[in-house]
């Protein structure tokens, strides 16, 4: 192995080190109540300036983050979208829309920490629009959308934009406490992922096409 190729896995090795521990103490404390000193000394780094040498600001490293999950998220999502073709029923596009990540979660074992990240940032302003931002490079999710909205053609489209955030919060936070739960031992509703995607989908169908008796 050559002097560079080594240095080159050192540092790749480095990178995924800070971005896992940076992801576990942003999902337990909060993105801005962790500086990237405190990350870094987490990370076992002797460079206390290590965060920023390897991803620049805060907002760079929340990025990354996202970024290192999402192949495997929209891998997901494409093979869903492929099991139901030109489907018209609003509960295939809504588990195209909703399982990847949790499928993606029980994957990767207990515990994990990524959906209390993505809670983490839903709550800051500045960083959920770096999640919507980066969300809307998938162009699985955006063909997954399309297709609920094909089943929604009479829903308003206020009342469409009302109900997409109340759905965003919804899977992301019903996400984050399973995850919680499961990394602190305690009991959950349901005994695996796929049990309470399946419980989290049956919430969103009736959400979707629920009456509307009172516009925004």
């Amino acid at each position: 192995m050559s002097g560079r190729t080594a240095r080159a896995e050192q540092v790749n090795a480095t990178r995924d080190l800070i971005l896992t521990t940076a992801e576990r103490l942003f999902a337990e404390r909060g993105v801005y109540a962790v500086s990237n000193r405190q990350i870094s000394e987490a990370a076992g780094q002797g460079n206390n300036a290590a965060v920023g040498y390897h991803f620049g600001t805060k907002t760079d490293l929340v990025r990354a983050i996202f970024r290192r999950h999402a192949p495997r998220v929209e891998e997901i999502r494409v093979r869903l979208l492929a099991g139901i073709g030109d489907s018209t029923d609003v509960r295939d596009w809504a588990d195209c829309l909703v399982r990847p990540v949790p499928e993606h979660l029980a994957a990767l074992g207990s515990p994990t920490w990524y959906a209390r990240f993505c809670a983490q940032a839903m709550t800051d302003p500045a960083l959920r629009q770096i999640l919507h931002e980066e969300s809307l490079t998938s162009a699985a999710l955006r063909e997954a959308v399309d297709g609920l909205n094909r089943c929604l053609p009479d829903l308003p489209a206020e009342v469409r934009a009302e109900r997409a955030g109340m759905v965003r919060l919804l899977v992301v936070h019903t996400a984050a406490e399973r995850e919680r739960a499961l990394a602190e031992g305690a009991p959950t509703p349901r005994l695996t992922w796929q049990d309470a995607t399946a419980g989290l989908v049956d919430a969103i169908v009736g959400l979707w096409p629920a009456p509307v008796t009172a516009r925004p």
